[in-house]
């Protein structure tokens, strides 16, 4: 490949990745938000946040992967210059929506038992348990902004994306402020306060991204507001049939790491708090490369359409080279300043060393992190997604979920094993994918 044709094709990699890494940075910054701040109450609260949102984020993996549908099928709609057909099937999906949220909301209500089963610290469990019913308030909400989400992305608008994601963050710092230490005359409920906040922001983003949907010119030709429609259950057959296989890799490959925060759990609160502060520190470097993979899915996906396989493959190579060298600086940082990492979420003596210990694996795990998940967003670019599918299985659970909880119950590596088992998981998935996408992109 050529300077220039490589200089090309990294500008509008990043060009493009930009938006959806500020898009995910700022829907996953009231997850850190919320760990920060129970850092300053206390190890119990700081762990009871580490479950809970860990069964949370469970459910709601699988309600996203879902509702992904919507904005494949309403850009397809758009394209054909079927807005009006595209704005009928938006409004069968808020039904599905609906629907998919009284689900989560049940489960997330009904977790006990989960957390009773694997042994996890009684303090916790039921701190964690008051913080999931807090939180379920606020399912409708969200499961309805996301479908507003996805459709306008479909329609190509995504700076609402942004808009919102900064809404909520502005409005979570306040009302956690408030409700988790008991200012501006508001009650002090520690972890479950921060149930109650994200709730609240929930219906508060819901409400400002339909008022702009309905306030922007642009959305007009989709005449989404213009008429209530009854469930059409054949057309919400459809969208689950589309939507389900998408939910169910989306919550294989995220329930490695709910899996993870669950079984350390059983080992305690301390271990389990310093578990939150590396993973959630890892989680939001994770959403660089979960943004790159949509741009890079964008880029292969162009390429095919045009009829350049050359070019596909070239956008996916060049797109795992750009999140491997995020990958390689992230480590590097982690490893240069992991005390000044951990400070940022709590002054425990404890809970900071253990933390420190922990995100030494965490920098280990980068370079795979970044090389999976561009790689599966290469993959997607071809719609090749039924394999991948089937290596995440087989990576994250046949091998590094086994080997995890083998180092950490039958070893006794403490919650080192689990990490340890995170690093061999998502190194088989980078291999698998990345291989993948090397031979099939050939040609």
């Amino acid at each position: 490949m050529s300077q220039p044709a490589l200089g090309f094709e990294i500008r509008r990699t990043l060009v493009l990745a930009g938006p959806l890494i500020i898009g995910q940075v700022t829907n996953f910054g009231m997850n850190f938000v919320d760990t920060v701040m129970a850092g300053r109450i206390g190890t119990v609260d700081l762990g009871a946040i580490a479950v809970g949102s860990s069964i949370w984020a469970a459910g709601f993996l699988f309600v996203l992967g879902v509702l992904l549908a919507v904005s494949a099928t309403v850009s397809q709609l758009d394209g054909a210059g079927r807005q009006a057909q595209a704005g009928e099937f938006t409004r069968q999906a808020l039904w599905l929506a609906l629907a998919l949220a009284v689900l989560l909301f049940v489960v997330s209500r009904s977790a006990g038992w989960l957390m009773n089963w694997l042994g996890v610290e009684p303090a916790v469990a039921e701190l964690a348990a008051a913080y999931l019913r807090a939180i379920s308030w606020g399912a409708p909400a969200l499961c309805l902004m996301m479908t507003l989400r996805f459709f306008s992305e479909g329609v190509g608008y995504t700076r609402p994306t942004m808009y919102v994601g900064f809404l909520g963050i502005a409005l979570n710092i306040p009302l956690n402020y408030g409700l988790m230490f008991g200012n501006f005359g508001m009650p002090a409920l520690g972890a479950v306060g921060a149930g109650w906040a994200t709730a609240i922001v929930f219906w508060i983003q819901f409400l400002a991204l339909a008022g702009w949907i309905a306030w922007r010119p642009r959305y007009r030709p989709f005449r989404l507001y213009e008429r209530f429609s009854r469930p059409n259950w054949r057309e919400i057959g459809a969208t689950i049939r589309l939507g389900l296989p998408i939910g169910v890799m989306v919550f294989l490959e995220g329930g490695l790491f709910v899996g993870t925060a669950l079984l350390i759990g059983t080992l305690g609160a301390l271990p389990v708090a310093a578990h939150q502060v590396a993973m959630n520190y890892a989680g939001l470097m994770f959403m660089v490369p979960v943004g790159l993979s949509g741009a890079i899915t964008v880029r292969v996906g162009n390429a095919i359409g045009r009829g350049d396989p050359d070019g596909a493959r070239r956008a996916g190579l060049v797109g795992m080279g750009c999140a491997v060298t995020f990958g390689l600086f992230s480590a590097v940082i982690i490893f240069l300043f992991p005390e000044w990492i951990v400070a940022m979420y709590t002054s425990e003596p404890e809970v900071r060393a253990l933390a420190v210990h922990l995100l030494f694996f965490a920098a280990v795990f980068q370079l795979a992190d970044c090389l999976q998940a561009s790689a599966a967003g290469a993959l997607r670019g071809l719609k090749d997604t039924r394999m991948p599918m089937i290596y995440s299985v087989i990576a994250y659970w046949g091998v590094g979920m086994t080997s995890g909880w083998y180092l950490t119950f039958r070893l006794d590596w403490g919650p080192a094993g689990m990490w340890v088992g995170i690093i061999i998981g998502l190194s088989v998935a980078s291999v698998l994918l990345g291989t993948r996408f090397a031979r099939i992109s050939r040609g």
